[in-house]
């Protein structure tokens, strides 16, 4: 490696670091599947300090050594898919970025970087920042320990390389159904992937999109497995979440006409978080292209007060839900109150499935004609 010093070795001593050379070889026990774009190996080449100035950016790849556990979040998914077990020790590669959960970790990409910094993990799909706080119900972030950064030709490697490119304008020629809610854990995925499965069996061909969130591989997964014959994320197009972008319409088209482009017959897409947050979900509802091509609009909620209040800041952007799901229609009282007092179908992912199907299919024909 041009004279360079290597070392390949599953665990490194944190007192050795300084003893190295600026670039080593580290092999890495797991690779989180927010690299997926990179397809790394687990031998990673690292430099441990740039020799340029460089300011670290959401997407840049790291490589870490963890220094805590954590009984209550303590997995991280791989590039495979599979939820694997975080131990003390463990090197992992994962990459920088943002986080905003309110059920969840906070965090942001430190302002700089270098080996022996120490950040943590910030969700499950291997996000790695320095955490600024947490829901209650979740112990501390586990903290990790930079062992260095992944380059190529020198240069920091980042997930933006490869990824699909946002557009600023686009005609989708494939119906939209967007699955929406108050917030995080408020139904989405369920209802999503139970209408992509009740399409999929009605003969047609869906397609699956997450388009706002945090990265991970486990929702588009989801989708496949219910029926969706191709998916696709914002992790696609390089971003390791969408907090702190203002407008996330363009990177949304990028991603709905490359899907388009194996002709389906309408695509699912589900958008993480809530309509309000820091997420950029509501930049979506703002974009008239998007919601030209939006044939149904499903909004999850998981009580009165949500579904009021999503269908009233809907209605000032000009979108119509058109069926009501989540935990407020887990009871027929439920569904009955929504029904009357907002005038909106309700239908439960888990025990109406069918019927919510159902009410979707219409609208993809309505807008068809």
């Amino acid at each position: 490696m041009n004279g360079l010093t290597m070392e390949s070795a599953k665990t490194i001593e944190a007192s050795s670091i300084e003893a190295q050379s600026d670039i080593r070889l580290v092999r890495a026990d797991k690779i989180a599947s927010s690299t997926i774009n990179l397809n790394l190996s687990n031998d990673i080449e690292v430099v441990q300090s740039l020799r340029e100035p460089h300011t670290p950016r959401a997407g840049d790849a790291v490589v870490v050594r963890t220094l805590t556990d954590n009984a209550t979040y303590n997995t991280i998914e791989l590039v495979s898919g599979r939820m694997a077990k975080i131990n003390p020790g463990d090197i992992i590669a994962g990459v920088l970025g943002y986080r905003r959960a309110l059920k969840g970790f906070v965090g942001d990409v430190p302002d700089s970087i270098t080996a022996g910094d120490r950040l943590h993990i910030l969700n499950l799909g291997g996000l790695v920042g320095r955490c600024l706080g947490h829901h209650h119900g979740l112990s501390n972030a586990i903290e990790v320990e930079v062992i260095g950064m992944p380059i190529s030709d020198g240069k920091p490697l980042n997930i933006r390389e490869r990824a699909i490119a946002p557009l600023d304008s686009f005609a989708s020629p494939a119906p939209l159904v967007i699955v929406a809610g108050t917030c995080m854990n408020s139904g989405k995925t369920f209802a999503a992937v139970e209408i992509i499965k009740h399409l999929a069996r009605a003969g047609l061909k869906v397609a699956g999109a997450k388009l706002a969130g945090v990265a991970c591989l486990r929702d588009t997964l989801n989708m496949q497995d219910h029926g969706a014959h191709r998916t696709l994320s914002f992790l696609d197009c390089g971003l390791p979440s969408t907090v702190g972008l203002s407008d996330i319409s363009p990177y949304a088209k990028g991603i709905i006409a490359e899907l388009a482009s194996s002709h389906p017959d309408c695509i699912v897409v589900e958008l993480g978080d809530g309509i309000m947050g820091g997420y950029g979900v509501s930049s979506i509802f703002e974009d008239r292209e998007l919601m030209d091509a939006a044939a149904a609009v499903v909004f999850c909620a998981s009580d009165f007060v949500g579904a009021w209040g999503g269908r009233e800041l809907l209605a000032k952007r000009g979108v119509k839900i058109d069926v009501l799901s989540g935990p407020v229609t887990d009871s027929q009282m439920g569904r009955d109150y929504v029904y009357s007092e907002f005038g909106l179908p309700a239908a439960n992912a888990t025990n109406q499935s069918e019927r919510l199907s159902s009410i979707v299919k219409e609208r993809l024909e309505q807008w068809s004609r």
